[in-house]
């Protein structure tokens, strides 16, 4: 690992999470560094991250007994908690280093209801299924969003209720919108994080899967 990690402390509605996180002063400087890198967006705690777990924790009785994946995981907040109240989550990204700092966090837990994978929403297996899928701040190139679009048609079409949590950019506007017919929940949260407050906005999307 390149970075040294810290241990971050959450806490909403009695629920207690830790996960570990990168050193912010060393990524800063390693970017710095060598500017021609792409910056490593999965090594940063992101607000929407920070929303969804919170929505998580308070809606946690969605998750029982239910098999959930998130794409594009990052730390992986969000899968951490869903962790404690699922019945199997599936951890994913493209890139094997967030992937390990995530194996650090699920051990300190000691969790044995998450597994992380490396899946590239590009080449998602054709079989792949969930009960809920978890999206957290994965719109912010344009040139994903088709790409993006297709996944989430996917899941919808095959009765899977969607969670998706972005900040408010100008940019993704039109892909929110193309969102709004399927959205059965929309809401607005205000996350302090770092100094600083962010507006997320929370969208589910279908409903979850019947028996």
């Amino acid at each position: 690992m390149i970075f040294e990690l810290e241990l971050r402390h959450f806490e909403w509605d009695g629920h207690q999470q830790s996960l570990y996180v990168p050193n912010q002063e060393q990524v800063r400087h390693l970017y710095q560094q060598n500017t021609t890198a792409p910056f490593p967006y999965w090594a940063r705690l992101w607000p929407a991250a920070i929303a969804m777990g919170r929505w998580l924790v308070e809606n946690r009785s969605l998750l029982r007994n239910k098999k959930v994946l998130e794409l594009a995981a990052g730390l992986a907040l969000p899968s951490l908690i869903a962790a404690h109240y699922a019945g199997e989550v599936c951890c994913s990204d493209y890139l094997p280093e967030p992937l390990a700092v995530v194996a650090r966090s699920i051990a300190h837990h000691q969790l044995t209801s998450i597994q992380c994978q490396l899946l590239n929403w590009h080449h998602l297996p054709a079989d792949i299924e969930t009960d809920i899928l978890l999206l957290s701040d994965v719109n912010y190139h344009s040139s994903e969003f088709d790409a993006l679009m297709r996944v989430i048609m996917h899941f919808l079409h095959k009765g899977t209720r969607i969670v998706l949590t972005t900040p408010q950019r100008l940019a993704a506007k039109p892909f929110i919108e193309k969102l709004l017919p399927f959205c059965t929940t929309q809401k607005e949260m205000a996350i302090d994080h770092d100094g600083s407050i962010t507006i997320i906005s929370l969208l589910q999307l279908g409903e979850e899967k019947t028996v």
